[in-house]
């Protein structure tokens, strides 16, 4: 776990957050500045810096991300209207932490394109 890496210090409990769901792959965390009124943040526990740092060790956690997401989703009763999911990959994609997440959005109509 890198020291200065944001998410792996609320995965390890060090900053406090609004989790809402943790097993042993994904944590799942409310969005302190949301863009929607479901906004969640689906986090890898293993430290992977981006989509783009995957390799053959991570078969199968971006499944397991998806597959949380659609859990939150119907508990959040967001699944049956539709929800986005948003992975930001480097800088020009909107990434600001170097940490494997995905967004959950929705609660309202998602624009397009988003932007």
């Amino acid at each position: 776990m890198p020291s200065d890496c944001l998410f792996c210090r609320i995965i390890a409990g060090e900053i406090p957050s609004s989790a809402v769901y943790s097993d042993e792959h994904v944590v799942a965390i409310r969005d302190i500045a949301p863009a929607a009124p479901t906004h969640i943040l689906l986090l890898s526990r293993k430290h992977v810096a981006s989509v783009r740092d995957l390799g053959p060790d991570d078969a199968g956690l971006m499944d397991r991300i998806c597959a949380t997401a659609a859990e939150l989703a119907d508990r959040e009763g967001i699944a049956a209207d539709g929800y986005r999911l948003t992975v930001n990959v480097g800088r020009n994609g909107g990434q600001t932490i170097d940490h494997l997440h995905v967004h959950l959005l929705g609660g309202r109509h998602m624009a397009w394109p988003p932007g």
